[in-house]
């Protein structure tokens, strides 16, 4: 069997389309329920309303609405086996809704990894200039970015192919290389660099911060050491000496907790958007290689790439939606406390039970 386009419609048995259809609906109500839960909880927590989070919440938003507007047509296209069933009319919004939100969602990684950069590297400037206005200014400008490349299809530069039962994006050579540069292998570019960027400064920072490890009776500022060297010196020129080291010792302990904190917090934003980097390359790197190579194979009219790989990297691709929180969740101490609040239906006095929790890790830093 065949469409118009000479595209092969899937028949699956019963038995298959009830596996498809649950995994698919699994991986629909996951998605849709991690970034709920990242939405409300930047909502209802107060610590974790900062203008950096306003980037995290417009990546939910777009994950969200992948998994509301996009997911459920997709997936009863793939239960019928490939074959589009709502007309002609809503195939143009279906793909202007799937390439907008996906779109919103790659580029607000690529922002979250430069925002991140500054963060670690200008650490007393970054932050004064980054205030809500700003944040939300770079949130319009990647929805407003992302909309534009829903617009030239729908105002005749570049046609859709709607024909009878198949609904697929325009396959115009230029309309191609524009929406993929724009949508996925710029900010891939500049999420690589961003990474490589932020994992040579913390391996720059744990070269140049090794931690001495000092004898344990250097630990009380020196004073164990003052009292010995009052034991063992008789000397006054010996003494002055010995007290001098003490010193010096001390102020290198004082230096080095400092450098712990820059340290930590370097190579925990170079491990958290390493895993971000690597996520997002291994769902989506995959599609748009077909995507962009598929007119060039195949022509501008219709595709002629097999349907099951089609399906199976378009829903790789998506699964990026469902990582993301899951991703902040794990990394981020507060979110994901507040994730599990919020699934435990304990959300009354959550900001009360965070604060004490963040001032119980703050007593524990300090007595480390």
């Amino acid at each position: 069997n065949a469409t118009d386009c000479g595209e092969e419609i899937l028949l699956y048995g019963d038995t298959e389309k009830i596996v498809i259809g649950a995994v698919l609906s699994i991986i629909i109500l996951m998605t849709i329920a991690g970034n709920g839960l990242v939405i409300i909880s930047v909502c209802i927590v107060k610590k974790l309303r900062q203008p950096s989070n306003y980037l995290v919440v417009s990546l939910a938003a777009a994950d969200l609405s992948v998994a509301f507007a996009v997911m459920p047509f997709v997936t009863i296209t793939d239960l019928v086996g490939g074959e589009w069933l709502f007309g002609k009319v809503f195939c143009n919004v279906f793909i202007a809704m799937d390439v907008m939100c996906c779109t919103a969602s790659i580029m607000t990684l690529c922002i979250i990894s430069v925002d991140r950069y500054l963060g670690i590297t200008r650490p007393l400037t970054y932050p004064v200039r980054q205030n809500g206005k700003l944040m939300a200014k770079m949130v319009f400008i990647v929805w407003l970015l992302s909309a534009s490349i829903t617009l030239p299809p729908l105002f005749g530069w570049a046609k859709n192919v709607t024909v009878e039962r198949v609904c697929l994006i325009s396959q115009d050579f230029g309309y191609t290389v524009y929406s993929t540069g724009v949508a996925f292998y710029i900010p891939m570019a500049v999420m690589l660099v961003m990474y490589s960027r932020i994992y040579k400064a913390a391996k720059v920072s744990a070269e140049k911060h090794r931690f001495m490890n000092f004898p344990k009776h250097y630990e009380e500022e020196g004073v164990y050491c003052l009292e010995a060297s009052n034991r063992s010196y008789h000397h006054s020129s010996k003494r002055t000496k010995a007290v001098e080291e003490c010193a010096t010792l001390s102020k290198l302990l004082r230096q080095d907790r400092k450098n712990i904190s820059i340290f930590k917090r370097e190579q925990k934003a170079a491990r958290t958007l390493g895993i971000i980097v690597g996520a997002f390359t291994f769902c989506w790197l995959p599609f748009f290689l077909m995507s962009t190579a598929r007119p060039f194979i195949c022509g501008i009219r219709c595709s002629c790439m097999p349907l099951r790989l089609e399906r199976t990297l378009l829903w790789l691709g998506y699964t990026n939606s469902l990582i993301n929180p899951l991703i902040y969740a794990f990394f981020n101490r507060d979110l994901r406390t507040t994730f599990w609040n919020l699934l435990r239906c304990r959300y009354r006095n959550i900001n009360r039970r965070l604060s004490a929790a963040s001032m119980h890790e703050a007593l524990k830093a300090t007595e480390r």
